[in-house]
């Protein structure tokens, strides 16, 4: 089943991976603290009262690649900051385990050292939830959020999916672009094995966010997730009603600042593909 999952999602990044890459050479590196955080800067700086940046943050064992289908797009007119998270991509792992947390305060570092005061935040799966934790201990920072299949509970994944987790090896993802993709950009390609193992663990011990923390953020925010995605649907709206959501007819009693969006036919997989469900809701939401 594992083996099948992974197949399956490297099938779907395969092109990701191709289109951004050969969009690419802007890339950089930030030096937070120990860690040299790789990032690219697509679009154009835009006055302040016009569209702000948005910084883009991508998934578990991807890298920005997998965040092409829509980065053209959200570049149009503002300023998009694509990030590769710690261990990911050209960002080598540090001595210490990878830690949504530690993510987010090594991105919020890398926003206020490019003198970026307030930003739009968009993150897929992991960068997700990096992104709740931005919108949370740095509300000021966060203007607007979007939030592609993430979650802030362990019980929101089906049961099946989390039982393959233990069974994770660095051997079941031989041949897949995610190795590939590993192996040609990471500064040290020979820690693959320990960075699957890092990873492994960081979703081993994952613990429920808290209640508390969701509606602690202030920015409005937009979920989206897959009718066939690796979560309960049922936990977006879990997530929706602490962000203020689900109010009864907001035809009457105005509608809420957050928004959902269950796409029909997606999975966790292809759902950054379908742009032509992705774009027509995230673009306007940030533009408004």
């Amino acid at each position: 089943m594992l083996k099948h999952v992974l197949f399956l999602a490297a099938a779907l990044l395969a092109p990701a991976i191709t289109l951004a890459q050969s969009k690419t050479g802007n890339g950089k590196y930030a030096d937070i603290r120990s860690l040299k955080l790789y990032y690219q800067l697509h679009g154009q700086a835009q006055p302040q009262a016009k569209n702000r940046p948005l910084l883009v943050l991508h998934g578990g064992f991807m890298t920005i690649e997998a965040m092409g289908p829509i980065l053209p797009a959200l570049a149009k007119n503002r300023q998009v900051i694509a990030v590769d998270l710690e261990g990911h991509g050209r960002t080598a792992d540090l001595d210490r385990p990878l830690s949504l947390d530690q993510m987010a305060a090594d991105v919020t570092a890398l926003l206020k050292q490019l003198g970026i005061e307030k930003a739009d935040i968009l993150g897929f799966s992991m960068g997700g939830g990096v992104a709740l934790r931005i919108a949370a201990d740095q509300p000021q920072l966060v203007a607007k959020l979007v939030v592609i299949s993430s979650h802030h509970k362990m019980d929101a994944y089906y049961p099946s999916i989390r039982a393959m987790w233990p069974g994770m090896t660095v051997q079941g993802f031989t041949g897949t672009p995610m190795e590939k993709a590993y192996l040609e950009t990471a500064p040290d390609p020979k820690r693959w094995p320990v960075f699957v193992e890092k990873m492994k663990q960081l979703m081993l011990s994952s613990t429920d966010w808290p209640d508390a923390k969701v509606q602690s953020i202030k920015a409005p925010t937009l979920l989206i997730a897959g009718d066939a995605d690796l979560f309960r649907p049922e936990s977006m709206i879990e997530l929706f009603r602490l962000l203020g959501g689900a109010r009864p007819d907001g035809g009457m009693a105005g509608l809420p600042a957050s928004q959902l969006a269950i796409l029909p036919g997606a999975t966790h997989f292809n759902i950054l593909y379908r742009t032509d469900l992705l774009l027509p809701i995230i673009v306007p939401f940030l533009d408004s």
